[in-house]
């Protein structure tokens, strides 16, 4: 298994300054919002809400500034024969809707079956990570982050299995808590071969 040792990268996603500065128009909105939500955006606990709102969304979205293909750009060759798959397990992330930006939160497994290269590990959560921080819906973030790795390291098979909460279903709408939803995307071996498959599913704990 290959570990990182190096610094940030320059493609690192890292959270805007407090000071980045808000267009008025996008603090006009977000009182527009708070007023017609039936609050007063004058009052002394919302005054500074929505600068805040707005350096938040910027954090919640700053995937958009990124290419998380970037991350997968070092790979090592020389792994001492090892050709069995490699898994990333677990990992945990969030995400916004697009449909009502409310919040997904979940958990992400990454595996891939290595061809004549690998990554370090953190880089699959890194690619996990940069295309989470857009609008989303889970059904694309799991065929972005497959379809990277898949194009990036050219290996024999990749499996990507995401389960997550949506907050416009637990907290509006139908309003039903604890109901999570779960998608998988398979490619090369992990699709073609149902051994392979029952494998990776297995190690994941599915």
């Amino acid at each position: 298994m290959v570990h990182d040792h190096e610094g940030p990268e320059d493609g690192d996603i890292v959270a805007p300054s407090a000071k980045i500065p808000v267009p008025a128009e996008v603090s006009d909105a977000i009182r527009t919002l708070i007023r017609w939500a039936g609050d007063d955006p004058g009052r002394e606990g919302l005054l500074d809400t929505p600068q805040r709102v707005a350096r938040a969304w910027k954090e919640y979205c700053q995937g958009y500034d990124e290419d998380p293909a970037h991350h997968l750009g070092r790979v090592f060759e020389e792994v001492g024969g090892y050709d069995d798959i490699v898994l990333l397990n677990g990992i945990p992330f969030q995400s916004h809707c697009e449909h009502h930006m409310a919040p997904i939160t979940g958990k992400a497994s990454i595996a891939y079956l290595p061809k004549d290269r690998v990554v370090g590990i953190s880089k699959l959560a890194r690619v996990l990570h940069g295309f989470a921080s857009r609008l989303q819906v889970q059904e694309r973030l799991t065929a972005q982050v497959a379809d990277c790795i898949w194009d990036k390291l050219r290996p024999q098979g990749v499996a990507v299995v995401i389960e997550a909460t949506h907050g416009c279903m637990t907290a509006r709408g139908v309003r039903t808590p604890g109901v999570g939803m779960v998608t998988s995307r398979m490619m090369g071996v992990f699709r073609d071969d149902e051994r392979s498959r029952q494998e990776v599913l297995k190690l994941m704990g599915y």
